[in-house]
């Protein structure tokens, strides 16, 4: 079996979870069981992708016409995981002398209406990995040759789906089952990265040959609502600038726009391409040599650098007259994106004040935005 042990993230010893897809399988199978043995399981044991067993224990279970349902707990471990907690409920409702497996979206688990996703529109949103699981663990404890009709319910999920990117890829209802591997490695960065990819994905599914990246939620509603930007080409990137450039890049998309607040985005013109601010600042720094090269006087330069916000520093800057500095740093981030792809891509780069307004744009991005039909002003 395998051990939901600890592993060791940024120097704090973290505990392991599973997937809701581990989560499905499991629940599916103990239903199986439930409704061939007349009898809920305490624990269930289940396959997994990469091979190896996992042991989930089984909350709850009722024999219903025609099959059975359980439910199985997603637990996350110590990942920041929305879904972690939720009950996770399989309906099965097997059928003999056919062994195919039909999937449903129960309340809760949500329903694909957009292309570019892994699986297809007006599919549940239960992605391939996950059904695969499922499938393995009812081939388990069905009898040989038998099929299932097999529905996926998660109470809470709808409410939980809002703090996922579920609404913009176009999965309505609640979330996706997913998993690769089965087990949740906590705090894991390469899974948030991922995460992110297929925004990507389906921007060039819906025929977009040029993309936005934000860093977050509150820039993607800026994007779409202040500007009109076509929701499916606006990609959230969080800190991760260099890799979603490069993931750009892969997928064969030719022209991005970065978009967001300046104090984000200020310091890709200092060639910083993950942008936490445990990884890298000196935002202040960049804004200060900035102002500098525009002939900033020393001393208001010394005021700029003792502002303990980026927010105020901008003030400082508009009322010394030096709004130009915005336009050097968006042509600077812009070529220093095209540096770090290797010529690959063409960038443009938009940035904004809190307000969401323009403080500065340069050529690359009225170009591309222009190309497009996007008016960004």
């Amino acid at each position: 079996m395998t051990d939901l042990g600890y592993v060791t993230v940024d120097g704090k010893r973290l505990k392991q979870g599973y997937t809701t897809g581990s989560s499905a399988a499991g629940a599916a199978k103990a239903a199986a069981l439930l409704f061939v043995n007349r009898a809920l399981p305490a624990e269930i044991d289940i396959p997994l992708p990469g091979g190896g067993r996992l042991t989930l224990p089984v909350k709850d279970g009722e024999l219903v016409s025609g099959g059975a349902r359980c439910c199985v707990i997603k637990d996350g471990g110590d990942d920041p995981d929305v879904t972690h907690g939720l009950e996770i409920w399989a309906e099965v409702v097997p059928w003999p002398e056919r062994p195919e497996i039909d999937f449903a979206a129960g309340t809760g688990v949500g329903t694909v209406t957009k292309i570019g996703l892994q699986v297809g529109v007006g599919e549940p949103a239960i992605n391939p990995v996950p059904r695969r699981m499922i499938a393995e663990a009812l081939t388990e404890a069905l009898p040989p040759g038998w099929g299932a009709k097999v529905k996926i319910s998660v109470p809470g999920g709808e409410e939980a789906a809002k703090k996922t990117l579920n609404p913009k890829l176009g999965v309505v209802g609640g979330i996706s089952i997913l998993g690769t591997s089965g087990i949740v490695q906590p705090m894991s960065e390469e899974a948030f990265k991922t995460s992110l990819v297929p925004q990507l994905v389906q921007a060039k599914t819906c025929g977009y040959g040029a993309v936005v990246l934000v860093p977050g939620r509150i820039g993607a509603r800026r994007a779409t609502e202040v500007f009109g930007l076509p929701p499916e080409a606006v990609a959230e990137m969080s800190n991760f600038v260099g890799f979603m450039l490069m993931e750009c890049a892969a997928q064969g998309i030719k022209e991005v726009i970065l978009m967001g607040h300046v104090s984000k985005l200020i310091k890709v013109s200092a060639g910083i391409f993950h942008t936490h601010n445990r990884i890298a600042d000196g935002r202040l720094e960049t804004l200060a040599a900035y102002c500098a090269l525009l002939g900033m006087q020393q001393a208001d330069i010394r005021q700029l650098m003792e502002n303990v916000t980026v927010e105020g520093a901008l003030e400082l800057v508009g009322e010394k007259g030096f709004g130009s500095v915005y336009p050097l740093l968006a042509a600077r981030a812009g070529q220093r994106a095209m540096e770090h792809t290797h010529g690959e891509l063409k960038v443009g780069t938009v940035l904004l004040n809190m307000a969401g307004e323009v403080l500065g744009m340069d050529d690359a991005a009225r170009e591309i935005a222009a190309g497009q039909g996007w008016k960004i002003h």
